[in-house]
């Protein structure tokens, strides 16, 4: 490229970085692609990584627009300026920042805690990895204001993430996040991040705050007597390079289970993830080394999670004894029916029991707990959304559990965020009751849907990239909008949720009903025979997904592949129906 071709912004912007104080090896970057890479320089500089309504992600480097110490340490200060406004009747404001596995993770955590210290904040920071949702617990445990985690989450290794949470436990929401992006998009320069570390104020948590959260994972156990009869339940567990390499072992052997394998290749902790090429537990692939080593040693049950160990995905033995996947919806609807099915067993539905899910997330959740006189929330999508349904009913109803489609579960109320530590417990847990009764877990899937029908969901992505594309899934949504369709597989669409107007339209009864959610760009069609079918542009990505749901009877015996793939010829009609397919 011609050097008279490089944007005047561009070069603007990466002077202004020159001139600030900044460390050598950045400098060296910057110099090096001002010489020789200017097309890397416009992807670093010609925009601000922007820091949306959790926090930052992106890919690490030089540059405005790449996460490095300098456009988190704006972040942080950003932070640290709201902070000190919304607690200023505090003697002392607290946060805790806690890391994953990822490349620069322990940099950025470091740099995170440094720069709260040199705003007056405490900060409290752990030793080393640890899961995300232990940084909710962590929040809650010392009474703190704020907390930050490191991570990009199931991203690809050239990204990192900045993800703040507030003093109830859970990620930011309405109106802390937009007004925390408000005071960050104040800080301009480099210059204008305070950098003077005050060691003083910076504490290291260690392992003592593991015990205390895994001893109160324990009191989650409703099944203290049959997991001791089953202890030996063969468990094979992956943490995927990631933060649940300590702890979910840990975890599991509080409640009782001491037959867990692990895969030695995926324990060590590498923010390259050599073994896989996304270190996602959505995708089969992830879990292949943690499949086959189940076959080697016959194991009933397979667990993998993510690098911040925050969701979780779970293979079982079908009744031919093959190894198959679960999606995050069946694990869900597992886990909701074990709990729900305890809480009644045990006495303690008294009434005020509610579950939390997610609007794209099965519905089959909701059937579970309709049966038992448990209350449904649902919510937009992000569990952020289920920690404030939470922190309403704190002291006035019972928490059983939230679930969302995309592999994130919870029980108790001294997490605020999915947890796939907790999760990975209570699943096995859910197979030893299973066994009890006689039943795999997948045995105890097939029953479910004999009681309340089959559930099958499907999600499907289409990119658009650039503005362009951004303007075709603007179009897109508009014409979804505007023009609903009459029919879908073959069943009248009878009502249309528009999260964005913050109405229902009843078809049948042509009437226009006001919505309770957030606004949020999605739209949902809800067919005469119970079919759901969610749209909306993704936050994060160039991309529109839809989340298909189907459901149809289920009767005992009934070959579970064959009635699948009905439903799968379903959606695939409601695709074409929608132009899509």
């Amino acid at each position: 490229m011609e050097k008279n071709t490089l944007p005047e912004e561009v070069r603007a912007k990466a002077d202004s970085w020159l001139k600030a104080n900044i460390d050598q090896e950045t400098r060296g970057q910057i110099l090096r692609m001002l010489e020789h890479d200017e097309n890397e320089l416009i992807e670093s500089f010609y925009r601000n990584l922007e820091f949306g309504t959790g926090g930052l992600r992106g890919i690490m480097g030089a540059g405005t627009n790449r996460m490095n110490i300098y456009t988190l340490g704006m972040a942080t200060q950003g932070l640290s300026n709201y902070l000190k406004k919304c607690f200023s009747d505090l003697r002392l404001i607290k946060a805790v920042i806690a890391h994953d596995s990822r490349n620069n993770s322990r940099l950025y955590a470091e740099t995170t805690a440094n720069i709260f210290s040199a705003n007056g904040i405490k900060a409290y920071l752990f030793d080393d990895l640890r899961p995300t949702p232990e940084l909710s617990f962590a929040i809650r445990h010392f009474g703190c204001q704020a907390g930050v985690v490191i991570t990009a989450s199931h991203n690809p290794k050239e990204y990192n993430g900045y993800k703040v949470y507030w003093d109830d436990g859970g990620q930011i929401i309405s109106p802390h996040d937009k007004n925390i992006i408000d005071e960050v998009e104040k800080i301009t320069s480099i210059d204008e991040i305070n950098f003077d570390v005050d060691q003083s104020r910076i504490e290291i948590i260690g392992t003592d705050l593991d015990q205390i959260y895994v001893n109160r994972l324990a009191e989650l156990s409703l099944s203290p007597d049959i997991v001791r009869k089953h202890h030996d339940l063969k468990i094979v567990y992956t943490p995927i390079h990631g933060t649940g390499v300590r702890l979910v072992p840990m975890a599991l052997k509080k409640f009782g289970f001491t037959n867990v394998y692990n895969v030695p290749e995926q324990d060590i902790t590498d923010g390259n993830f050599p073994t896989v090429h996304s270190p996602n537990p959505e995708e089969s692939a992830a879990l292949s080394m943690a499949l086959k080593k189940a076959d080697d040693v016959g194991a009933d049950l397979v667990m993998a999670t993510d690098p911040d160990a925050d969701r979780v995905g779970i293979a079982v033995r079908d009744t031919k004894g093959n190894l198959v996947l679960l999606n995050g919806n069946q694990t869900g609807s597992l886990l909701i029916y074990y709990l729900i099915n305890k809480w009644a067993e045990t006495g303690r539905l008294k009434g005020k029991e509610y579950i939390v899910k997610t609007i794209v997330t099965t519905e089959l959740m909701a059937d579970i707990a309709k049966k038992y006189n448990v209350e449904t929330y649902d919510v937009l999508t992000g569990f952020k959304y289920i920690a404030d349904i939470m922190k309403i009913n704190e002291g006035r109803k019972s928490f059983i559990a939230g679930a969302e489609e995309s592999y994130g579960y919870l029980a108790g109320e001294f997490v605020r965020d999915k947890d796939a530590v907790m999760s990975c417990t209570l699943i096995a847990e859910t197979a030893a009751w299973a066994k009890e009764n006689g039943k795999s877990l997948y045995e105890l899937l097939l029953g479910i849907y004999t009681e309340y029908g089959l559930y099958r969901e499907n999600l499907m992505s289409i990119y658009k990239e650039g503005k362009s594309g951004a303007e075709e899934i603007r179009k897109m949504m508009d014409n979804f909008r505007n023009k609903p369709p009459d029919n879908l597989g073959g069943s009248s669409v009878v009502a249309v949720h528009d999260y964005l107007k913050q109405e229902t339209l009843d078809i049948n009864k042509n009437a226009r009903i006001p919505l309770s959610l957030p606004k949020s760009n999605v739209l949902q069609y809800l067919t005469e025979d119970s079919s759901k079918i969610s749209i909306r542009p993704s936050g994060t990505e160039p991309k529109i997904k839809f989340y298909f749901s189907v459901t149809g009877k289920f009767t005992e015996g009934e070959d579970l592949e064959n009635a699948n793939r009905k439903l799968d010829e379903k959606i695939q009609g409601i695709k074409k129906e929608l132009g899509i397919g």
